[in-house]
């Protein structure tokens, strides 16, 4: 064959069987460099402590305010029904006297 006939059949070739080739060449290469990372760092890096989330810092503050509070005590029924002023409550009411 023919030194000008054979560069076209070999790009087909690669062309066609790429991703057979490239994926274990790529995963190798990851490895390698994976392991030789780890092997120039040293030793295993110690884990970062992750920040809270919002609504755990949340719960955490809410908790905080519970311990300080008696809860001997409590509002009685009557003022906790006391929700909502009464001019909502009593809107299309007539007034009673």
């Amino acid at each position: 064959m023919k030194p000008d006939v054979m560069w076209p059949v070999l790009w087909t070739v690669v062309r066609t069987y790429a991703p057979y080739v490239t994926f274990p060449v790529a995963f190798v290469v990851g490895a390698v460099g994976y392991h030789l990372e780890w092997f120039i760092r040293g030793k295993e890096p110690q884990p970062v402590e992750e920040e809270k989330s919002i609504s755990e810092r949340r719960e955490d503050r809410k908790l905080d305010e519970l311990l300080g509070k008696d809860h001997t005590q409590v509002v009685s029924l009557k003022d906790k029904l006391e929700f909502a002023p009464k001019a909502v409550l009593n809107r299309n009411r007539p007034e009673k006297n």
